[in-house]
């Protein structure tokens, strides 16, 4: 999987192959870095969580952009390996770059050291995490007062995206093929 721009455009990522692994597509990371920089992203002002990261390849983009850091959060083994030789082989350092080898919902659990600005969410297919996660994310407050909140989850998922929490504003949802992204705004608490 090829980096798509930045500082790292055209480099390859090593990827996790196996049941329940899909990264994001070329074409998908395209669009959706396209709808967030449509919506005032500025990457060098940006921290980034990546959950249920894989790959890691949305993070790796976004830090190719120019993010000031990302954190990835990963349980598999295999993934977390691949991610430790994604980020080594781009010289990104455990400052700019935090993989955290645990199950997202233990880690959204806790309050944050600091809160993101963007997060991508891509749990596994049919296992219904979209929703509690984005639960946690507010209620835990690991969102900055204006983040934008993505989500890739499969087309035929079940989930009222216009209703997922009430402090978050659907901004937009598209398919591409099997995939659906979802984007949200953090509206800013009263």
């Amino acid at each position: 999987m090829r980096i798509v721009a930045g500082a790292f455009g055209g480099r390859i990522l090593k990827t996790v192959e196996g049941p329940g692994y899909r990264p994001a597509m070329s074409r998908v990371r395209e669009a959706l870095f396209s709808m967030l920089e449509s919506r005032g992203v500025v990457w060098s002002a940006c921290a980034v969580l990546d959950l249920f990261a894989g790959s890691g390849s949305l993070a790796f983009e976004a830090l190719s952009r120019g993010a000031r850091s990302a954190m990835l959060v990963e349980s598999s083994p295999r993934a977390v390996a691949c991610l430790r030789r994604n980020a080594a082989m781009l010289g990104l350092d455990d400052a700019r770059c935090r993989i955290v080898a645990e199950d997202a919902a233990r880690t959204l659990r806790s309050r944050p050291w600091e809160a993101f600005d963007v997060v991508f969410i891509d749990p596994p297919y049919g296992k219904s995490l979209l929703s509690p996660t984005l639960k946690a994310l507010i209620r835990n407050e690991w969102v900055t007062p204006e983040a934008l909140v993505s989500a890739e989850v499969e087309v035929a998922a079940p989930f009222a995206a216009e209703k997922a929490h009430a402090q978050l504003e659907l901004l937009t949802e598209r398919a591409f093929g099997q995939t659906r992204i979802l984007l949200w705004k953090k509206i800013k608490s009263a």
